[in-house]
């Protein structure tokens, strides 16, 4: 006979039964059971048949979505938990926002501070606060506002962790190469506080759920990587009159705001549009430094904390550019656009619009489509073990050389190919390439444009070349 353990939440519905044994074989049974033993409990577990969207099941530290779901065996030494993504169940909000012992002494150096108390720390206990990622900004983010007592904390994301992660997204371990981020991540946060009810939302989010998922939160604390989703996130808030804690990151800067429609300015009076695809490059492309979002993820969560409290000056209408090379801080004043198109006088947009067709396709990975000759990996393989094997042009960053590069190639820099294209020879049989193939279908562009018509790009760039050429060759 499973136990399953009853979140305060739902105890109403269980006579405050905090475990109750159940009979089955399977998490489907179990629950069938429980929902048998407190009829009331069955239209809040399932709908149809189906667990319902807003309930998370965990069988011990695994979430049963990640196992098999209803039908994950169990055995009579097993444990579930249910973790429901609700606003409080039947509990009275009094009840619900009083601290247990073990909160008192667990967040008492809060307590006895003037600007918390244990009423700051109720307002922290019966705060929602949704963190959209859980990557390089988003752990620390999510570590902080967890051990700091933030009652529901949502976390989307739908990305898996990849050992290219590891050197800044410190809720990720080696263990958990290849497991789903959120799964990775809640782990974590349940070990650190049983306390904070975790929500997961493992999906994209896009502009036919936004509204649903963020209408569910007080603050919103955008810790994303691309600016379709930036921009996703800015006009939900603005629409709903959510606050949103911004940041970002790339190499050794970063920056972090507070947008808040209803008070000051948004993202959209700053950036009214997103720079042309392929301009600004990713972190995988440019890097960034791995302790810099621990730095810049503790503003936000600083930032969240104040907005909850209600306390200090938010960084509301200011923004501030962190510069951990030199570790200046500036600080710059922002003003609320009248002719914002979400928050001005007149707006324009009063839903959300398809924000890849407005920011263009853009990602870590992703090759803006040029529309360029482009050569796989293999053919390259091939022509260059021929009698007549094409020119090579890298076009990556000096530093990058260091790590892996293809024999007999002459080096460019992308940035620097306009002025000294004349090192080239147009009716030569080229091959450019770079990391991951979106600045040498750039600099093929360019080149075709400037009368190099034998120009190709190698897709996928040298790592995918080395994924199925020549494996000596490292990824990065």
């Amino acid at each position: 006979m499973p136990t399953v353990l009853i979140p305060s939440a739902l105890k109403g519905f269980t006579e405050g039964q905090e475990s109750v044994r159940l009979e089955g074989d399977t998490v489907g049974a179990a629950l069938a059971d429980l929902a048998a033993k407190f009829p009331k409990l069955d239209a809040q577990l399932f709908r149809e048949g189906k667990l319902r969207s807003f309930v998370n099941v965990f069988a011990g530290d695994e979430d049963i979505r990640a196992l098999q779901g209803l039908d994950t065996p169990v055995d009579d030494s097993q444990e579930l938990m249910i973790v429901p993504s609700i606003a409080g169940g039947s509990t009275p909000t009094a009840e619900r926002e009083e601290l247990s012992a073990d909160e008192i002494y667990r967040y008492s150096r809060h307590l006895i501070m003037p600007e918390v108390t244990m009423e700051g720390q109720k307002k922290l206990k019966k705060a929602k606060v949704l963190c959209v990622g859980t990557g390089g900004l988003g752990s620390p983010l999510a570590a902080y506002l967890t051990a700091a007592g933030v009652g529901t904390l949502g976390l989307i994301d739908f990305d898996v962790v990849d050992v290219t992660n590891l050197q800044r997204q410190i809720l990720h371990f080696t263990p958990d190469v290849g497991k789903s981020k959120l799964q990775s991540a809640s782990e974590k946060l349940h070990a650190m506080n049983p306390h904070v009810k975790l929500e997961l939302h493992e999906t994209h989010l896009d502009s036919g759920n936004a509204l649903e998922i963020i209408g569910q939160y007080d603050i919103v604390a955008d810790g994303t990587d691309n600016f379709p989703t930036r921009f996703l996130v800015n006009d939900a808030c603005a629409l709903l009159g959510k606050p949103n804690v911004y940041a970002s990151i790339f190499r050794f800067e970063g920056q972090a705001s507070v947008f808040d429609a209803k008070n000051g300015p948004c993202y959209r009076c700053v950036y009214p549009e997103p720079p042309p695809p392929g301009l600004v490059p990713s972190c995988a492309e440019g890097g960034v430094l791995g302790v810099l979002p621990g730095l810049v993820g503790t503003i936000q969560a600083t930032e969240v904390i104040k907005l909850i409290l209600g306390i200090g000056k938010p960084l509301l209408g200011r923004l501030l550019l962190i510069d951990a090379l030199e570790m200046k801080f500036r600080e710059l004043r922002l003003r609320k656009d009248p002719d914002c198109p979400v928050c001005g006088e007149h707006p324009t947009i009063d839903k959300l619009i398809d924000y890849y067709e407005f920011c263009g396709i853009r990602g870590e990975e992703h090759v803006v489509d040029y529309g360029v000759p482009e050569v796989s990996p293999a053919e390259l393989g091939r022509e260059l073990a021929s009698n007549h094997p094409p020119k090579l042009l890298d076009v990556r960053e000096d530093q990058e050389l260091q790590i892996s590069k293809l024999p007999n190639d002459y080096h460019i820099p992308v940035g620097r190919l306009a002025e000294r294209v004349s090192e080239l020879d147009s009716s030569e049989d080229l091959v450019v390439y770079c990391r991951s193939g979106s600045r040498s279908a750039q600099a093929v562009d360019f080149l075709q444009k400037a009368g190099f018509r034998k120009a190709r790009n190698l897709e996928g760039g040298i790592n995918a070349y080395a994924r199925e050429v020549d494996r000596s060759l490292p990824v990065y």
